[in-house]
């Protein structure tokens, strides 16, 4: 039900998406910036802007940071216009995926392109490009980008959209970048971050609503994550629902698939104790229950599928704060070894039916900065459209009132919002609404 001035969600979207258009064809900036929450249609703004300005006879590039990136954004391009000539610029060594072939032409320099309309390549392909300049440019996921490859590529092109989202993962490196803390050009900054820092009338647009958190998990995201801008979910409480078709032995694993599956969350919590990072318990509790989801025959009601479809093995994904972990988890998989398991990092931008998370802090002795990260949760607990199940030992909470932060504060060093131990704090408090022991 609407309330006072509230409009339907799809509306609100337009209106943002409608703005940001009008920013782009005015001219009267060079940049034009958009945040997006999880799930919010990012990918879909910048192919309806990419066919917009190529439509118009506006020769532009597109620059993701990943290949899969790269060949979604061509797949999803050409599905839009298939009329348009695409490029996609790439290393020699490339070779095409499906959803590349037919669609784009594919070269190692952009004359062996063909002048297509839209070229599409990576931020590290595109630094390697020393000639030519086009009227625009997309960036997408702009928040994953270094500030120092912006740089490297802001030479080809006159004008630019910046898309991405300010609440998950900053950039990082493996190598020690203290040196570089409180410079305005610190190249581990984002790419948005030292954009607006040395243009801060450029305008900014956030879209509102997130079509893939349902409305059980958007106000607890936003909450935690994104205190300061928001968002709602695109769907109401009763558009979605998860069923669980077969019935169980009615143990914790049970409670807690069936906790996910009336209220969107549940809590997995083990037993307080240190362990190594490699907790063999929290990952046999993690792989368990995506066994139980399956054995469980859950099947997902949505707009997408209103009479229903089964969370098969490929719409479950298992996410965790290090390799080793993931690891450890997809070894123990068996029956359910079509799972996804990764970590933060890599499931950054995927969408799943039920994800499982395993607590970055679960187990731990501190809480150090990589761990306390809010973008890392962040991820972890937003790519689901139905349900989210957080394995964890107990005594999060109080380990992060022992650990306040303590990382030294640095002069012009912007304050990053939100705090990662304000958002644990907000998730680990929600969560235990919904704890279930083994």
């Amino acid at each position: 039900m609407l309330t006072g001035l509230e409009l339907p969600p799809a509306l609100e979207a337009e209106r943002v998406i409608t703005a940001v258009l009008a920013d782009l064809r005015s001219g009267d900036h060079r940049g034009v910036v958009v945040d997006s929450p999880p799930g919010a249609g990012k990918s879909t703004l910048v192919v309806r802007a990419a066919v917009e300005l190529a439509e118009a006879g506006e020769p532009l590039i597109i620059v993701a940071q990943t290949n899969e990136q790269v060949d979604d954004l061509i797949d999803r391009v050409a599905r839009k216009a298939p009329e348009l000539r695409i490029g996609r610029l790439s290393a020699t060594d490339y070779r095409p995926s499906a959803r590349v072939e037919g669609h784009a032409r594919v070269a190692a320099k952009v004359a062996d392109l063909g002048g297509p309309a839209v070229i599409i390549g990576t931020a590290a392909k595109w630094a390697t490009v020393t000639e030519g300049c086009w009227p625009w440019a997309i960036v997408d996921e702009a928040y994953q980008m270094r500030s120092d490859a912006l740089l490297r590529v802001a030479g080809r092109f006159e004008r630019a959209l910046f898309v991405g989202d300010p609440g998950q993962l900053d950039p990082f490196s493996t190598v020690d970048t203290a040196r570089w803390t409180g410079l305005t050009w610190d190249p581990m900054q984002s790419a948005v971050a030292v954009l607006l820092r040395h243009n801060p009338d450029l305008p900014v647009h956030r879209l509102p609503v997130s079509w893939r958190l349902p409305a059980s998990a958007a106000p607890v995201v936003a909450r935690a994550f994104y205190p300061f801008t928001g968002f709602r979910a695109g769907t109401g409480p009763d558009d979605r629902a998860l069923t669980l078709t077969a019935a169980g032995p009615g143990d914790a694993l049970d409670a807690a698939v069936e906790s996910a599956a009336a209220s969107g969350w549940g809590l997995y919590e083990l037993p307080e104790r240190h362990t190594l990072r490699t907790d063999g318990e929290a990952a046999e509790a993690c792989a368990a229950l995506a066994v139980r989801l399956l054995e469980r025959g859950a099947v997902a009601v949505s707009e997408q599928a209103p009479q229903g479809a089964p969370v098969t093995a490929d719409r479950i994904a298992i996410g965790a704060a290090h390799r080793d972990q993931a690891a450890a988890i997809r070894a123990r998989l068996g029956a359910a070894a079509g799972v996804t398991v990764d970590t933060a990092n890599r499931l950054q931008g995927r969408e799943y039916d039920v994800t499982i998370v395993l607590h970055p802090l679960s187990g731990r002795r501190d809480a150090t900065a990589f761990h306390l990260e809010s973008g890392r949760l962040c991820v972890l607990a937003s790519r689901h459209r139905h349900a989210c199940i957080v394995v964890a030992r107990d005594g999060i909470a109080e380990l992060l009132d022992a650990h306040p932060s303590t990382e030294p504060v640095h002069l012009d060093v912007p304050v990053k919002f939100p705090d990662g131990w304000e958002a644990n704090q907000s998730m680990i408090a929600y969560l235990k609404e919904h704890g279930l022991r083994p």
